[in-house]
């Protein structure tokens, strides 16, 4: 039977493309008929099925249809693998109306579009109900960013104590499975102690591969169920009737704490991956933190209000108190300041913004008030467009676990069919016993294709590699960053806090007379509310002011400070205010100027009301070890590039001192990001280091990002390795370590694999034709434990790298 669909449409669709659209549908096999109502502007589709329709339906966008759709972001639960993303998207765009779903593993969110009318997420939610996963969504209530940040701590402190919990019910598991098996009711003891690990604690994994089974896929979770569910039934059966085998001359023995210890060490593994999507939600947090809850506005009327963020419109003046983010993008209507904008320009020095000049959301307002007219409000704001951005370049997940997914999808099927194969072909050889020994080699091949080693593989070297780079003062965040920074050719850095301290500083100074007086141009700076006055007055810290109060203080916008003290006037300020007041430069004096300006320092002039009594040059400093880091990095074959938001004279001098031969000065934070995707299309593997909230979205985008340790929050929480120090030095440390990580993590899964291509052949039986040797299921365990052990062993080498 048929089924009909509505396609609601804008109402400024041209004829022609309208006959366009109508082409295209009837030219799609499975539909039926296309009709167009002027009245309602909506298209009528009958389509064989939804399927067909829905097929049809997506591929109208390319055809350049104006539809009405809506898109919204929902946190999703009971996400746990790639292959869980995949059933997600394929439930989401299979729902008649959804054009596209993007689905994010890093925060269990999908961002779906729609055609408003067709579907609404009630028809999401519940279509992913019946997939065995959850659409966080409620019509009633709004789930908030916070809201589901307490979901996502709250899972992650769940499966830290299942794993603590689990772990403390194998100890004793193991401890009479190993020392003790001849006590009395050895076999019923540890039934009891293995039956909540298996299914309370590990209930996740036999619901996971529910799920996968009813989208006809297989991962992790079908594996760890599969293989605790036989070690545990079939312990029970021996526990229960051991006559069974006994009186087969077999014994009958039971693996329940090879059940147990699978489910202990695969959670270890599920609670590392958890705390590492949570930390991910960090950075979109401390960044949405930017944006304040409260605004000041300034009425017609001239009255001051107080009105939530939201209900900020263009064209409302906003009033900016000293010390307060600037809460929309928007030009000065009045007053004058300096605003710190390094968290979006990644310029040092604060800058002055007056009537006219464009501010941005975010930035720090330092000293004086302002009232802005807001232009871009809400989604449209520069920080909103940044948020975004960096939330969709967050959702890469480790390619070493995706592997491990799809080998695992192919693994199981492929030990069940060998696990049938072994009963059938031992049940027509002609042998003794030929029912009893292909039972057990069924279930032998099952018990030694334990994923346990396949689990532990990454996880453990992850986190002892983890613990060895902290040890020197390296964080590594995830599986992705040591997967890929072993194979970069490609860093770029930033210069303001990465290259450089990210504060200015004097970096020299010319007495012209003796003495200068440096401790009266200390006082001047000391009561300036020019950026650079800090760095003046830390310099001559030890000079002690002199005695007296000013008689007169004028600061001079965009020249400096004309001062009295103890009846003497006295300059600070620029070369233009030094001419304007008639102060004479001194050859020797304007040389030295013009050599500290060539090298991209700000130089400042002190003079009495007279003459020139001194000079000096501010500017951010080069960190000690930059230009060896360089070399090093270099010499390893990683091509540097230098990104800035500073002038290009400063970025020169700073490239040209350390010895970088690429570089880009004036850049903003989306140029950032283009030029990482640029980099990388060309095919090279980028590498990122930063410090500012500036970096956050190229440091997403990066294959592998690198956060100095000093810097912002935010910049931590989205890199994926950062440096406890502000040594560049620990970048080619952390290359290295990278490498033996990876390396280990690769040797894990392969004597995994070679465990099971070695032990499930024999345990099938396959050396009792030429030698008369049946893998015991025992032996079998213990193999698979000796597996594991090996495993962990070889991660715990990376303590000593």
């Amino acid at each position: 039977m048929s089924q009909v669909f509505t396609i609601p449409l804008k109402d400024n669709i041209p004829g022609e493309a309208l006959e366009r659209i109508r082409s295209f549908l009837e030219s799609k096999k499975g539909i039926i008929s296309v009709e167009y109502q002027e009245l309602g502007k909506r298209i009528i589709v009958e389509a064989k099925d939804e399927d067909y329709f829905q097929y049809a339906f997506q591929e109208l966008p390319k055809e350049g249809l104006d539809i009405d759709s809506t898109t919204e972001r929902f946190p999703v639960s009971g996400m746990t693998c790639a292959a869980c993303v995949n059933s997600v998207s394929t439930v989401l765009e299979d729902t008649p109306g959804v054009i596209n779903a993007e689905v994010n593993l890093a925060d269990n969110t999908a961002s779906v579009r729609w055609v408003t009318g067709m579907t609404e997420p009630a028809d999401m939610k519940d279509r992913l109900h019946m997939a065995g996963y959850e659409l966080l969504w409620d019509p009633e209530e709004e789930t908030t960013e916070s809201d589901w940040e307490k979901l996502q701590y709250k899972a992650m402190l769940k499966t830290r104590n299942q794993m603590w919990l689990s772990a403390a019910f194998s100890v004793p598991l193991v401890f009479i499975a190993m020392i003790t098996p001849d006590i009395p009711f050895a076999e019923k003891i540890m039934w009891a102690l293995a039956t909540p690990v298996v299914f309370w604690f590990g209930r996740r994994f036999f619901s996971g591969a529910w799920k996968q089974i009813k989208m006809g896929k297989a991962n992790m979770d079908t594996l760890v169920a599969l293989s605790t569910s036989i070690a545990y039934f079939f312990s029970v059966f021996n526990t229960l009737s051991p006559e069974f085998f006994t009186s087969r001359g077999l014994e009958a023995h039971v693996y329940f704490e090879a059940a147990a210890v699978i489910i202990t060490f695969i959670l270890l593994g599920k609670w590392l991956e958890a705390r590492a999507k949570f930390a991910t939600s960090g950075a979109i947090k401390k960044l949405m933190s930017l944006q304040p809850d409260q605004i000041l506005i300034l009425e017609d009327d001239g009255e001051e209000k107080s009105i939530p963020a939201e209900e900020l419109v263009q064209g409302q003046k906003i009033i900016v108190k000293p010390g307060s983010n600037i809460p929309a993008d928007g030009k000065v209507d009045s007053g004058n300041s300096h605003v710190d904008e390094s968290m979006i320009t990644g310029e040092s020095v604060p800058v002055l913004k007056e009537q006219g000049d464009r501010v941005i959301a975010g930035t720090v307002n330092m000293k004086g008030r302002l009232i802005v007219v807001a232009q871009q409000v809400g989604e449209q704001t520069v920080l909103s467009q940044l948020i975004r951005r960096v939330r969709q370049a967050q959702g890469s997940k480790a390619p070493v676990q995706d592997l491990v997914d799809k080998v695992a999808s192919i693994f199981v099927p492929v030990v069940i069919v060998i696990s049938i194969l072994s009963f059938i072909i031992w049940n027509v050889s002609g042998v003794d016993n030929a029912f009893t020994l292909g039972l057990l080699t069924m279930i032998t091949v099952l018990v030694i294709a334990c994923p346990c080693a396949l689990g532990l593989a990454t996880p453990t070297a992850i986190m002892v590699g983890i613990g060895s780079g902290a040890q020197k003062g390296i964080l590594i965040r995830n599986a992705e960053a040591l997967e890929k920074a072993r194979t970069i050719d490609t860093l770029l850095l930033d210069k303001t806090g990465t290259i450089t301290e990210g504060k200015p500083a004097v970096q020299a100074v010319l007495p012209v007379v003796d003495p200068p007086r440096w401790d009266i141009l200390k006082k001047i700076e000391a009561a300036s509310e020019h950026p650079l006055a800090d760095a003046i007055v830390h310099y001559f810290h030890e000079k002690e002011s002199p005695a007296g109060s000013f008689e007169n203080f004028e600061s001079i916008t965009g020249k400096g400070i004309k001062a009295r003290i103890n009846g003497e006037n006295y300059l600070v300020g620029n070369e233009r205010l030094m001419k304007e007041m008639g102060i004479d430069l001194p050859e020797n004096a304007l040389a030295w100027a013009q050599g500290e300006e060539r090298s991209a320092r700000t130089v400042i002039y002190f003079a009495d009301g007279e003459a020139i009594r001194g000079l000096l040059s501010v500017a951010d400093q080069i960190k000690e070890g930059s230009k060896k880091a360089i070399t090093d990095l270099e010499a390893q074959g990683i091509e540097i590039h230098m990104l800035t938001g500073d002038h290009p004279e400063t970025a020169k001098a700073v490239a040209a001192e350390t010895g970088i031969h690429h570089w880009k000065a004036e850049v903003l934070p989306d140029e950032k990001a283009a030029y990482v995707r640029k980099l990388q299309q060309q095919g090279k593997v980028v590498a990122m280091a930063g410090d500012g909230i500036n970096d956050s979205e190229a440091l997403a985008l990066a294959d592998v990002s690198i956060a100095m340790g000093h810097g912002t929050d935010i910049a931590m929480e989205v890199a994926k390795m950062t440096l406890m120090s502000s040594d560049l030095n620990l970048i080619p440390q952390a290359i290295r370590l990278s490498k033996k990580t990876v390396s280990t993590i690769r040797q894990n899964l392969f004597w995994a694999f070679v465990y099971n291509i070695i032990g499930i052949p024999i345990a099938a039986g396959i050396l009792y034709p030429f030698t008369g040797f049946l893998l015991n299921p025992m032996i079998a365990g213990a193999a698979m434990a000796l597996s594991s052990v090996s495993v962990v062993s070889n991660s715990l080498r990376l303590r000593y790298v």
